[in-house]
């Protein structure tokens, strides 16, 4: 049995879904967990959860396991934190996590402020998706994360930074790329490449503003980051709607352009824990605007 196992397990009860637990928290495929849990049930010779068409529930057995995982899983994150302060007792710590690519805009600015404020402070850096920097912020295990303001998380809070208008992903070559701007009436017909729901804040902007604009474009195809996307624009010659940021990602094969009137926008926020009592998150909150004025001021491409 590894910790894996506790984790999965935990996912799938708080969940209430295999499905959901496997899109939402663990990013796996729903077989590959079913398969993880199966083996966990059969390790410990009882049934953990009770699977029906609805979801799953948890068998007695399941409901004592699943006290016994979260206190595990709590006692050992404890212990490594415990030990990183025993290793470092004198040294003031800083966990950081940005949106993956954002930290290409926004890390070196970061780093900056933080060395400003404390010049021997040690900064660990982590790059997920937002839904994971959401749920790594309510464990304690970042201080302060850039990302979206993610929904039913009102135990986190959020201080803006900018807002990032959407733009069209194209083919270098696609006939849409000789135009300055691209109408969104002009996107029907093409191949679409929508983002999956390891970015549900960006898929709810998109897809309210394709429902808004009465053009009838559909989802051909998801992904799950900005490397998936820019291959199957490439590959399926497909166009997408995606924030301004990822021209830091695009080959030479892939270009984009600005949206014809007015472009659907999404939030980048610093987000943190209001019960994190750190004086190092408070500083840094209070030079958060320092940050983004900063970065309001550099030219883009």
């Amino acid at each position: 049995m590894e910790l894996r196992h506790f984790r999965y397990f935990i996912a799938v009860a708080e969940e209430g879904s295999v499905t959901l637990a496997a899109e939402r928290r663990l990013h796996t495929s729903q077989p590959s967990l079913s398969r993880q849990l199966r083996d966990l049930e059969y390790e410990i010779g009882a049934d953990l959860l009770v699977r029906s068409a609805q979801g799953v529930s948890l068998t007695p057995a399941g409901k004592v396991f699943l006290e016994g995982a979260r206190l595990a899983l709590a006692q050992i994150e404890a212990a490594v934190e415990a030990a990183r302060r025993a290793a470092h007792p004198e040294k003031p710590s800083f966990a950081v996590g940005f949106l993956t690519g954002q930290e290409m805009d926004w890390l070196p600015g970061a780093m900056s402020l933080l060395k400003d404020v404390m010049p021997n402070i040690e900064i660990t850096v982590s790059s997920q998706y937002s839904p994971d920097l959401a749920e790594a912020l309510r464990r304690r295990k970042l201080d302060a994360a850039f990302m979206r303001p993610e929904r039913d998380t009102g135990d986190l809070a959020y201080t803006p930074l900018t807002r990032e208008p959407l733009e069209v992903i194209m083919p270098s070559d696609h006939a849409l790329a000789a135009r300055e701007t691209v109408p969104i009436e002009m996107l029907e017909g093409e191949t679409f490449i929508n983002v999956s729901n390891t970015a549900p804040a960006l898929r709810l902007v998109i897809d309210k503003y394709l429902a808004e604009s009465g053009v009838a474009i559909r989802t051909d195809h998801e992904v799950d980051n900005i490397a998936m996307a820019m291959s199957l624009v490439a590959s399926t010659r497909g166009v997408a709607l995606l924030p301004a940021y990822v021209r830091n990602f695009m080959p030479w094969s892939v270009t984009s352009r600005p949206l014809e009137g007015g472009a659907p926008t999404i939030e980048l926020v610093v987000g943190y824990h209001p019960a994190n009592e750190s004086p190092t998150l408070k500083l840094f909150l209070s030079r958060v605007g320092d940050l983004a004025a900063s970065f309001a001021k550099k030219p883009r491409p």
